[in-house]
């Protein structure tokens, strides 16, 4: 269970979905009743979408003190896997939120038969022996009405009879559909004759084999809502058009009328949303699992390091709205670093490390430096870091030739170690074949200790370091997006969306020098490594081998220096 504190409920102002629940308080439509429910069909993981989904669903039910249901579409069992059952409960539960109640379209499996029997009984219903093609063909377009089946005005007797022997499997798969009987001329081409059942042999997760003919979304959804007394159905707004559909079949049926109300789906940019997608790159070893840190889904997100504190905040942040829009990915980030800003501990790590050897420092002491565990967070507390003769820095904070407006080290320059001394750079140590520089013969100001020199002279740069006796050395990855566009889909015809793909999105650093309080880090602790970004140690880690994920950079002036150059 997840031992994160209860999630707020949205802030005022209410959103449009809230107004709509107010007045129907107003008018006792439900007689003050809120009840919701998040309904994801198990055929693979949730990602961000989903997130702002649960978010709205669960909160909206604790704004209203109601209550919100986990409900499983399970009626696609082609698709769907126990496995992705029990990742969405541990997603539901990790983001903060607990269900009032756990159901499953398939619990309802025979009284979605009956109902359908029923529908046929009014003449509402009818089996149809047109196959795919030819139903498409039948439907027409937007502007071009529908015919009739040729199987529409078969008898209420022969429907049952032939709907009996699709539920008994005497038919071959997809030989035979049952279809609403509504309007083949209507404008919205969802309540052209749809399609209510299908013949599928196809194992169950929970029914095992007993059923052969399976229940459509459309079918299914509202009466499953009926079934459970929802009071406010609240879905993507794709799903806008199915909501006439959605009323007539249970107006049709006599049965309780819940209200859908539909939102703009999350979208991201430099991701992909559709689950066939993510499949597709599950599948293809594109990345690492449904839980590699540079996929959308929630487990990714979780693995990456972030927090279900800022999933909440950025869900809130992004609001609810009719509108689809295209919602930046720095978003999302910014709601991350708020959140870590607070809680994560600071420590001194070094990506790329180049060694300075500090001439006049004593040969073989080490010497413990008091360091701020969290500026943000003075229960924190401090500890103690090491400082010794030889200490990395990073490699990017030092130039030979330095340009304008760099501040770091370079020969004959000065900078503050931080919480240690001011060191200056004496000479360059290079390899004769390449001329890379491969070590600093430094000096440091022994007055300087805490970073201030006593003698009023300034720095203007602050760099990290770690001691090189005493370094941890850990594995980093470090994570780019995943696709190289902010519109993965934006193809020319004919190209796959995987032309996109980011080649660049994920580098591996084997041995990083971090300062040794982070020995005993365990898996999901995260840290700020100062100057570098927010990491976490990461699920793969072993007894003797940490492994951090970057979660997320820091701001970082100079790189927008460079960037622009």
């Amino acid at each position: 269970m997840s031992t994160n504190e209860p999630a707020p409920a949205p802030a005022a102002p209410s959103h449009f979905i809230h107004q709509i629940i107010d007045e129907h308080n107003r008018t006792g439509r439900f007689e003050g009743r809120v009840q919701t429910r998040f309904p994801p069909e198990p055929n693979g993981y949730l990602h961000i979408g989903h997130a702002k989904s649960i978010c709205l669903n669960f909160g909206t039910a604790l704004k209203y003190g109601g209550k919100c249901n986990l409900r499983f579409d399970d009626t696609n069992p082609s698709k769907e896997e126990q496995e992705y059952v029990d990742s969405i409960m541990e997603d539901v539960r990790w983001l903060g939120f607990q269900w009032d109640g756990i159901y499953y379209a398939s619990d309802y499996f025979e009284q979605l038969y009956q109902w359908s029997e029923d529908l046929i009984k009014k003449g509402l219903a009818y089996v149809c022996d047109l196959t795919a093609d030819q139903m498409r063909e039948y439907r027409g377009s937007l502007t071009k009405p529908g015919k009739n089946s040729p199987f529409r005005d078969r008898s209420v007797e022969e429907n049952l009879d032939l709907f009996r022997r699709m539920r008994a499997g005497e038919f071959p798969d997809g030989s035979r559909t049952l279809r609403a009987k509504i309007d083949m001329a209507s404008p919205n081409v969802n309540l052209r004759d749809p399609v209510m059942y299908r013949i599928m042999r196809a194992h169950h997760h929970r029914t095992g084999d007993a059923w052969c003919i399976y229940a459509t979304y459309d079918w299914a959804h509202g009466e499953s809502d009926s079934i459970e007394k929802i009071t406010h159905s609240i879905c993507t707004l794709e799903f806008e058009n199915h909501r006439p559909l959605y009323e007539w079949f249970v107006q049709s049926l006599g049965i309780y009328v819940p209200q859908q109300i539909e939102f703009a789906r999350l979208n991201l940019t430099y991701t992909m949303m559709s689950k066939r997608k993510l499949l597709e790159l599950v599948a293809g070893k594109h990345v690492h699992g449904w839980d590699d840190p540079r996929m959308p889904t929630i487990s990714g997100l979780r693995r990456r390091g972030y927090t279900p504190e800022s999933l909440r905040a950025f869900c809130e942040r992004i609001g609810v709205s009719k509108f689809n829009g295209l919602i930046d990915m720095s978003w999302l980030e910014e709601s991350l670093r708020a959140d870590l800003n607070k809680r994560a501990n600071r420590v001194l790590g070094v990506l790329r490390p180049l060694k300075v050897v500090i001439e006049n420092f004593p040969k073989g002491q080490v010497e413990e430096l008091e360091a701020i565990n969290n500026p943000e967070d003075a229960s924190a507390g401090t500890r103690k870091v090491p400082f010794s003769r030889e200490i990395y820095i990073e490699r990017d904070d030092f130039r030979e030739d330095p340009p304008k407006q760099f501040f770091r080290l370079a020969p004959g320059r000065e900078v503050r170690l931080r919480y240690a001394y001011f060191l200056k750079c004496e000479s360059v140590v290079k390899d004769p074949a390449t001329g890379e520089v491969t070590e600093l013969r430094c000096t440091y100001d022994p007055a300087t200790k805490g970073g201030n020199s006593p003698d009023g002279r300034k720095v203007k740069g602050t760099i990290h370091w770690v001691s090189a006796s005493t370094a941890v050395k850990a594995e980093v990855r470090l994570y780019d997006h995943l696709f190289s566009k902010p519109e993965p889909e934006d193809v020319p015809e004919g190209e796959s969306y995987l032309t996109n793909l980011n080649p660049n999105s994920l580098e591996v650093l084997p041995e990083v020098p971090i300062e040794p309080s982070v020995a005993n880090a365990k898996v999901g602790d995260r840290f700020q490594f100062e100057r570098l970004g927010y990491f976490v140690v990461d699920h793969d880690t072993k007894p003797g081998k940490l492994v951090f994920n970057r979660a997320v950079t820091l701001a970082d002036t100079w790189a927008k220096i460079e960037k622009k150059k």
